[in-house]
């Protein structure tokens, strides 16, 4: 019972991403059934960000480096920073 529920359930959540530079949002391939497994997967595309648009030259994520974000099922759009 509670297994089918889990196999239909549309409550995802997925990711976001922004170009500063171009002023437009994307869409990141992936839906997560946890706030917390999106987090993680946006804290690991922060980081590739991070090795491909480097805060020296972007001015990181007070720059023009792309922004993350985490959308939820409700509405919840939470901005992903890297940790300090």
């Amino acid at each position: 019972m509670i297994f089918d529920w889990l196999l239909n359930w549309k409550g995802e959540w997925w990711l976001e991403g922004y170009d500063t530079f171009a002023q437009d949002s994307y869409h990141l391939p992936g839906t997560y059934r946890t706030k917390e497994k999106a987090e993680k997967a946006a804290k690991r595309r922060l980081r590739q960000l991070e090795r491909t648009q480097p805060p020296e030259t972007s001015g990181g994520q007070d720059g023009i480096q792309d922004q993350v974000y985490v959308r939820g099922p409700e509405g919840q759009n939470i901005r992903i920073l890297p940790d300090a």
